[in-house]
């Protein structure tokens, strides 16, 4: 047996993170299908892997870091390093009411173990308070705590773990035996899973979390727990969707529910924070707040998702914005049968910048997944949305060259789950556009992504930004605030003005040829931008077409595009 770690130190963390994630990644599916409370969406094994996922990543890049040199101990952070680094990624990443709750859990443990006192290990006595306070954090953060779900499964780790003598791994296991218990309760607590004859899918959720947590300290697999709860109506395959009680235990259940779900970080003061609390408490239910110093994540279902959002305007800065609408007859429709969606044949799946390019992705009939800037994509949020798409055969199209691998992964981790997958390597949304442009459902599988592809490659591509730093380039030496003209990937001009640099860029471009010029503008970009730049194609290049999209708040200041 390999050796393991008798306490809870950085390389305890990160083997934690990494089994969590391979066993939500098995358990994701049975998890969604589960999903009843307290919304029946099917996403919370989703929900938790996207969530642990982003929380791995984080501890990955301070490993890396270290190994780099970036730290006092090269190769090895603390302890503290570790955990701070996975509830930081967790709580950027939380999805769904599920994910932010772990997230929650996260950073309780991380206020007892990365604490100005915390030693540089914990013992079994450390992580035993460690599970307690990230039970008791957790249901602080929920507006209306009800039993029967993950918050009952991590009060009775918590309450196990305090009762265990030895050392950590002992604790794990004491913890892990008792959120299994719990979790084959939760059906006997919550009327809306005994009738649906299943176990909370958060808790189930959480027990997964906890097995992986022994098997990092002690190497050993515990037994795992069952999907099923003990009520007397089973849950069919079809999963059919059963009427979501209100949080507050004491209130009847209702035959509806909000049509929303509202999720975004948000920067901002704790006096502020417990303002919002109470007007997103007013506007819907679900409400969950999570996070602390400065950085919230917050969770809530309402009717109206503007004023949602309006609310934190009011209380910060809102980013990273996420609305879902529940779906007429789905997630609040009671006694309704659920029943699986006939696959469509072909579909694209496209990573875009901005909300504009969205809007023109899906007009186009592709399946869009919006990347901000500094907010590149999961792998898993990838795969959800080839999930989504719900089709035998999918085109993928990442539109950044430093997603490649990403999409690598997602399209290998689809295949195995029976899509045909065929990733298209385009290094711009410009690029993504012209090959969408000859998509064609139709024809065979093979000649579409061979037609798609080779649009995609006679297409050049040019982005005009800002400098945020001096740098070396490829032109030289550009100064912070300086506007940079990046062709096929590589600055090629330097200027003060924004709309000049773009004429250079273009100019450029057209030198070698080109039949049409596409501009996707920014809401940063001049007004005058895109029409000086029409002008320019109209008198200097006869038959070359031009066409303009508006990128939107989030998207780049200006993408050219020339085929």
């Amino acid at each position: 047996m390999p050796q393991v770690p008798q306490t809870f130190d950085a390389l305890a963390v990160r083997a934690w993170c990494g089994l969590a994630l391979d066993a939500l990644g098995r358990a994701r599916e049975e998890i969604d299908a589960i999903n009843v409370y307290p919304v029946a969406d099917g996403d919370t094994g989703t929900n938790l892997y996207l969530t642990l996922e982003s929380a791995a990543t984080a501890v990955e890049a301070v490993f890396a870091g270290h190994e780099a040199g970036g730290g006092g101990d090269p190769g090895r952070p603390t302890l503290a390093d570790a955990v701070r680094a996975m509830a930081h990624g967790a709580l950027i990443g939380a999805r769904g009411n599920s994910g932010t709750i772990l997230a929650q859990l996260l950073r309780g443990m991380a206020q007892v173990l990365a604490g100005d006192d915390a030693p540089a290990h914990a013992d079994g006595t450390g992580l035993g308070l460690a599970l307690r306070h990230a039970a008791d954090s957790a249901r602080q953060a929920v507006a209306h705590p009800v039993e029967g779900t993950v918050l009952t499964v991590a009060s009775a780790a918590a309450d196990a773990a305090g009762g265990a003598d030895g050392d950590c791994g002992a604790v794990a296991r004491a913890a892990y035996e008792g959120a299994r218990t719990a979790l084959a309760e939760t059906p006997d607590r919550l009327d809306v899973l005994r009738q649906a004859g299943v176990v909370d899918a958060g808790g189930r959720g959480l027990v997964t979390v906890l097995a992986a947590l022994v098997e990092s300290l002690t190497g050993e697999t515990p037994r795992g727990p069952a999907a099923r709860g003990p009520g007397p109506h089973p849950r069919t395959e079809a999963a059919r969707t059963v009427a979501a009680p209100c949080a507050d235990d004491d209130a009847p259940p209702r035959p509806g529910g909000p049509a929303f779900e509202v999720i975004y970080l948000l920067e901002a003061e704790d006096a502020a924070v417990a303002r919002l609390r109470e007007r997103l408490d007013a506007l819907g239910d679900s409400l969950v707040v999570v996070g602390g110093d400065g950085l919230w994540n917050v969770h809530v279902h309402v009717d109206d998702a503007g004023a949602a959002v309006e609310a934190g305007v009011e209380a910060g800065r809102p980013y990273r914005i996420r609305i879902t609408h529940f779906g007429t007859g789905d997630a609040h429709a009671p006694g309704a049968e659920r029943t699986p969606a006939e696959r469509v044949q072909r579909a694209v799946v496209a990573v875009v910048p901005g909300e504009g390019l969205a809007g023109l992705y899906t007009e186009a009939g592709a399946t869009a997944v919006l990347a901000r800037p500094g907010e590149p994509p999961a792998s898993g949020e990838l795969v959800q949305a080839v999930r989504r798409a719900h089709a035998r055969e999918v085109v993928l199209l990442p539109n950044d060259a430093e997603l490649r691998h990403t999409a690598a992964a997602a399209a290998e981790q689809v295949r195995a789950e029976g899509v045909r997958v065929a990733l298209i390597p385009t290094r711009s949304a410009v690029q993504g556009i012209a090959a969408l442009a000859v998509h064609e459902p139709g024809r065979r599988f093979d000649e579409d992504v061979v037609a798609m592809t080779s649009a995609a490659g006679a297409t050049r591509y040019a982005e005009v930004t800002v400098a945020e730093r001096q740098s070396w380039t490829m032109a030289g030496i550009c100064q912070a605030g300086d506007v940079l003209g990046l062709v096929d990937g590589d600055v090629a001009v330097i200027g003060q003005d924004l709309t000049e640099t773009a004429l250079a860029v273009l100019d450029r471009m057209l030198a070698a040829g080109g039949e049409l010029v596409t501009l996707v503008v920014g809401d940063g970009a001049p007004e005058s931008v895109a029409e000086r730049l029409e002008a320019r194609v109209r008198e200097a290049y006869l038959a070359v077409d031009t066409v303009v999209h508006h990128g939107g708040r989030h998207g780049p200041v200006l993408l050219i595009g020339v085929e």
